[in-house]
């Protein structure tokens, strides 16, 4: 028989009264009441259009926030090129010294790394961001493509990826402390063009992406700073789509490779600690885009380039949904 704790993996708290911490779509129940309430929001969430890159491209790294974004490297063909968003525009700055697509960054618009990529094959380049130009520091032990991370410039996470050989899914992790990379706890599962959220090292999670055989996973996978734990699933498996928004409780994705036919998409889905809920779609379908939005919260970021036939300059800013209020389940 099936039970509350064993479809989401936790018991109902009892509460008295309304409880203000709850999350989006969170169940308690109120002994003062005696009633079972939800947290959930008086509106949902919207895509608007936000400033164009100068530069179309796929396979970005990207780091900052919604009003201050760094969108760097790419395929376009691939590029070095380095763009930073006030929160309408996008301006031209130094370029990486390595350009290469495929690569993950981390971190804010004036303190990044961006690490591994293509160029052409699997490398383990490091570089950071000081906000002005890019050094080349400590590469990682293990060259890498299209892999996730999380953190911030000075401690981070790089999980997973594809490499170093030309058929080699990972399970490899590396923990960067502002100077040189360490291997640390291994994923349960190897992936590839997967995303990371979590605005600190020792919190964050490792999202879908592809599995052997190239197959689309919808698992997801949580880290506490020493170790992994299953998560469960998002509601659509996916791969290279838009990450990095929110943090370990307060996450978001938006649009990838869905199955079947691996056809990009705009769907976007967002994480309350415990569940995924679908919320609005972004206008644009596309995959291989860049998700930005450093901080604690699923309510602002942005979803930047991308492929959908050609690549796109587009930028898309998320706003989130509206106050939180409690609804009360009736048994009647």
């Amino acid at each position: 028989m099936s039970t509350y704790k064993k479809e989401v993996g936790t018991a109902v708290q009892n509460f008295a009264g309304d409880y203000t911490g709850a999350v989006q779509g969170q169940l308690w129940y109120n002994s003062t009441a005696g009633s079972f309430q939800f947290r959930s929001f008086t509106t949902a969430g919207a895509w608007a259009t936000g400033g164009n890159l100068n530069t179309a491209r796929a396979d970005s790294g990207g780091s900052g926030t919604q009003t201050a974004a760094l969108c760097t490297g790419g395929e376009s063909p691939k590029t070095g090129a380095t763009e930073l968003y006030n929160g309408s525009a996008w301006t031209e700055v130094n370029d990486l010294i390595t350009a290469r697509s495929q690569l993950t960054a981390v971190g804010t618009q004036t303190s990044s790394i961006a690490f591994g990529g293509e160029v052409p094959s699997p490398t383990a380049i490091t570089e950071s961001w000081n906000g002005t130009s890019w050094t080349e520091v400590n590469d990682l032990n293990v060259a890498v493509r299209n892999t996730a991370g999380f953190g911030e410039s000075t401690s981070a996470i790089k999980a997973g990826g594809f490499g170093p050989g030309v058929s080699d899914y990972s399970t490899g992790v590396e923990s960067w402390n502002g100077t040189s990379w360490t291997t640390t706890t291994a994923m349960p599962t190897a992936k590839t063009q997967h995303k990371g959220i979590g605005q600190v090292a020792t919190a964050g999670l490792i999202i879908a992406g592809l599995t052997n055989g190239d197959t689309q996973t919808s698992n997801f996978f949580e880290w506490n700073g020493s170790s992994w734990t299953d998560g469960g699933n998002v509601n659509t498996g996916r791969n290279n789509f838009a990450g990095g928004t929110g943090s370990q409780t307060a996450g978001l994705i938006a649009g990838g490779n869905v199955p079947p036919g691996n056809t990009w998409t705009a769907l976007t889905e967002l994480y309350n600690g415990t569940s995924w809920s679908e919320d609005a779609d972004m206008s644009t379908a596309r995959q291989s885009l860049s998700g930005l939005g450093t901080g604690s919260t699923n309510t602002a970021g942005l979803a930047v380039g991308g492929y959908n036939g050609s690549y796109t300059n587009a930028t898309e800013e998320w706003t989130g949904a509206g106050a939180p209020v409690t609804e009360t389940i009736s048994t009647s």
